[in-house]
């Protein structure tokens, strides 16, 4: 069964940088989706960004397009997210989530992700 771990949050200055990390152990990520999705306080989670493992097509949400960016590691089986700009507005919960069989292009429907890693924290101090 298909098992998530995030990693690489914690705490930086605004502007700064982090990569987060997916890590999938179970089984192979080739039939799934990996979406990224953040719980930021006094809101509800939102995704943000998305990958097709087995086509590398990727969707991310216009308000952080500029600065997320997402990319797969199929030999380590690992999604990666890449921050750059991070601002206090940016601090919070990030989880990634498995979409199974999805299209050519993913979507971040969050109630169709059946695996939830147990997320990571980020804090962006100002």
């Amino acid at each position: 069964q298909l098992q998530l771990a995030e990693s690489g949050g914690g705490l930086v200055q605004t502007g700064g940088s982090l990569r987060l990390s997916c890590a999938a152990s179970g089984d192979t990520l080739h039939d799934y989706a990996i979406g990224w999705f953040r719980q930021v306080p006094g809101k509800e989670r939102e995704g943000v960004s998305c990958i097709n493992i087995r086509d590398d097509t990727t969707y991310t949400v216009e308000s952080v397009r500029d600065r997320f960016a997402i990319s797969r590691d199929l030999a380590k089986n690992m999604v990666h997210l890449k921050i750059d700009g991070l601002n206090p507005e940016d601090t919070g919960v990030y989880y990634c989530a498995a979409l199974p069989h999805p299209g050519y292009v993913c979507w971040l429907h969050e109630d169709e992700y059946v695996r939830w890693g147990q997320g990571t924290q980020v804090t962006v101090s100002s």
